[in-house]
C-alpha cells in the first residue's frame, strides 16, 4: 500500500469513520465454551491504540475522524455462550446508535465465530450493525482467511479483505487495507454518493474445506494461488482480491472456501473472481499437509530415532487451542509420561501445555522444588485419557502472565509439563524462557499447535505433525459435520461446481 490517492472532487475530506466488532474463531466440535471470561474487550482511546497505523501522525490517522467504539476479542476456543455474544453485539449496536452517525466503518471482525444455536454469527453481527448504521454508510471488513463469507455478510458489507498468508504473519497488514480501502474509497470521485462509492464484488463460494495445516501459503498450491491476489490487484478497475480457506472445524453450512475480487470493472473482476476459484478447485486433492504426519508413536519414534536433529519439535494438533481446541486434553502428555526413555532424564523434553488453576494452585502451595502429586486437565475436554496424575518436581512458578495467569512446570524425570491458570498457546520462544526453560537447548518440545509459527519453525531442526485427538482433530471426516452445502470435498468427492461469481453490490436502503 502506498499513500491514499488525492482527495478528488466529491470525495470526502476529513469522513468520520466509526470502529466495531467481534474476534474469536470457535469449533463447534469443542466442548469449550467462550464466555465473558475470554474475551479482552477495548474501547475508546485504548481500542484506537490497538490499530498502530493509526497513531497519531500517521497519515490514515489524520485522514478521518475515528470513533473507536467497541471491540471483543478472544483468543480461539470452543463456541461463544449466546448471552456473551448478545452483550457484546448489543454495545456494538447502543454505540453506533450513541456515537453515530458515520460516514465509513471498519468492521474489525474474525470470520469464524460461532455462537451456540446460531448457523451464522458474523452474518447476524453484520446485519445488526447495517441496521443501526443505516444503508449509506460505507463498511470495510478485515477478516482471517480462515473465516466464512456468507450471503448475508457479503451483502452488508460494501469491502471486504483477509489475510494472504498462513501463518499470519500480515494480519496487522490486512486490517490497515481494509482500512486504506475505505478511505480510498470515501476521498474518491464518488466519495459523497453513497451507491457509486461501493464497489462491485465477485463473489464464488468454492465447495472446498480443508483444514488450515493443509492450505499453509508457504507451500504450493496455496503459495501460488495467493501470489496471484497482489496482481489482481493491481489491475486498473479493481479494489482488492481475496481467497478464504474457510474454517474447517464448524459444522455450519457456510464453511467452505470463497473467493471474492472487489472493483468497479465488472466483467474483470467476475472473469478473475472464476479464474482463481477454479484454481482452487482444481487443485483440491494438491494440498498437503504442512509437514510430514504421523501418530504420536509415529512422531515419537522419528524424535527419539539416534540420528534425529535436535531440538525436534511435535506439533500437538488436535488440541491446538489457536484453531478451537480446549487446550486442557491430556492423552499426549499422558503417553509421553509412560515412555520410559524420556522420563529417564536422558533427554530433555518440554511439553506445552494443559490448563488448570486447580493444579496450577496445589504446585504453588507446594513451591519450587518440592515433589508433588496432583491431577490436571481434562476439565472441560475430556479427551481419551481424563484427567491426568502427575508426580514430579516443583521446577517453577511464574507468576503475570496476561493469558495464562500464573504457570508452573512440573518436571517428571526429563519432561517437563507446562500448567498454567489459564488457557495460552506457546509460539515465541519467550513463552518458554519466562519459564525457565531452554527451547534451543531441549531434545523434544511438544506443543500444542497446528503448522509452525515463525519462532518455532525456525527453532525446529526437524518437525512432524501428530496427527492427536482433539476438538480440531485434522482428520475431518472423523469430526461428524453434517450441516455443510451439498458437495462440499472431502466430504463429497463427487461434485463439479459451476464456480459462478455472484456479482453485486448494495444499492438499496433496508428495511429499518
Amino acid at each position: 500500500m502506498g499513500p491514499l490517492p488525492e482527495l478528488a472532487e466529491g470525495g470526502l475530506e476529513a469522513p468520520r469513520i466509526g470502529i466495531a466488532g467481534i474476534s474469536i474463531e470457535s469449533s463447534t466440535f469443542s466442548p469449550h465454551v467462550s464466555g465473558d471470561e475470554v474475551f479482552t474487550i477495548r474501547t475508546g482511546a485504548d481500542l484506537l491504540g490497538y490499530y498502530p497505523f493509526l497513531d497519531e501522525g500517521r497519515e490514515l490517522r489524520e485522514a478521518a475522524t475515528w470513533v473507536p467504539l467497541y471491540h471483543g476479542r478472544s483468543l480461539p476456543g470452543g463456541a461463544v455462550d449466546p448471552a456473551t455474544y448478545r452483550r457484546m453485539k448489543d454495545a456494538i449496536v447502543e454505540a453506533i446508535r450513541r456515537e453515530g452517525p458515520f460516514d465509513g466503518f471498519f468492521f474489525d471482525i474474525h470470520g469464524a465465530m460461532s455462537v451456540r444455536g446460531m448457523q451464522d454469527a458474523e452474518g447476524d453481527l453484520a446485519d445488526a450493525v447495517r441496521e443501526a448504521l443505516g444503508s449509506d454508510t460505507l463498511i470495510s471488513t478485515s477478516m482471517d482467511l480462515h473465516g466464512n463469507v456468507s450471503e448475508v455478510l457479503r451483502d452488508q458489507v460494501d469491502l471486504l479483505t483477509c489475510y494472504r498468508m498462513a501463518p499470519h504473519e500480515d494480519w496487522l497488514n490486512t486490517k490497515e487495507r481494509a482500512v486504506w480501502n475505505l478511505l480510498a474509497r470515501l476521498r474518491g470521485e464518488h466519495g459523497a454518493d453513497p451507491v457509486r462509492r461501493r464497489p462491485l464484488k465477485a463473489w464464488v463460494p468454492v465447495p472446498v474445506l480443508l483444514p488450515g495445516e493443509k492450505t499453509s501459503t508457504r507451500l504450493e498450491p496455496a503459495q501460488s494461488i495467493y501470489a496471484e491476489l497482489p496482481l489482481i490487484e493491481a489491475m486498473e478497475g479493481v479494489v482488492d482480491a481475496s481467497v478464504w480457506i474457510g474454517y474447517a472445524w464448524a459444522d455450519e453450512p457456510r464453511c467452505q472456501a470463497y473467493v471474492v475480487v472487489m472493483g468497479d470493472d465488472g466483467p474483470l473482476i467476475t472473469r478473475e473472481a472464476e479464474r482463481i476459484a477454479r484454481m482452487f478447485w482444481d487443485a483440491r486433492e494438491e494440498f498437503v499437509f504442512v509437514a510430514p504426519t504421523a501418530s504420536l508413536d509415529g512422531a515419537l519414534t522419528k524424535a527419539l530415532a539416534p540420528d534425529a536433529d535436535r531440538p525436534y519439535l511435535i506439533s500437538d494438533s488436535g488440541d491446538n487451542p489457536t484453531a478451537g481446541g480446549a487446550g486442557d486434553v491430556t492423552w499426549t502428555l499422558g503417553e509421553l509420561l509412560a515412555r520410559p526413555e524420556l522420563t529417564d532424564r536422558s533427554r530433555t523434553t518440554l511439553v506445552a501445555s494443559i490448563f488448570d488453576a486447580d493444579a496450577v494452585a496445589a504446585a504453588v502451595a507446594s513451591g519450587v522444588g518440592s515433589t508433588v502429586t496432583l491431577t490436571a486437565g481434562a476439565r472441560v475436554d475430556a479427551g481419551p485419557r481424563g484427567p491426568l496424575t502427575i508426580t514430579g518436581e516443583v521446577f517453577s512458578i511464574t507468576h503475570g502472565d496476561p493469558d495464562a495467569g500464573t504457570q508452573v512446570v512440573i518436571a517428571v524425570g526429563g519432561v517437563h509439563a507446562i500448567i498454567t491458570e489459564r488457557r495460552k498457546p506457546f509460539h515465541h520462544l519467550d513463552d518458554f524462557r519466562m519459564l525457565g526453560l531452554d527451547p534451543e537447548a531441549a531434545d523434544l518440545v511438544v506443543v500444542k499447535i497446528g503448522y509452525l509459527e515463525p519462532e518455532l519453525y525456525e527453532l525446529a531442526a526437524d518437525w512432524t505433525l501428530a496427527l492427536t485427538p482433539g476438538g480440531v482433530d485434522q482428520d475431518l471426516l472423523r469430526l461428524g459435520h453434517h450441516h455443510l452445502q451439498p458437495g462440499v470435498f472431502p466430504f463429497d468427492t463427487d461434485g463439479d461446481p459451476a464456480l459462478t461469481a455472484h456479482v453485486s453490490r448494495r444499492e438499496e436502503s433496508p428495511a429499518c
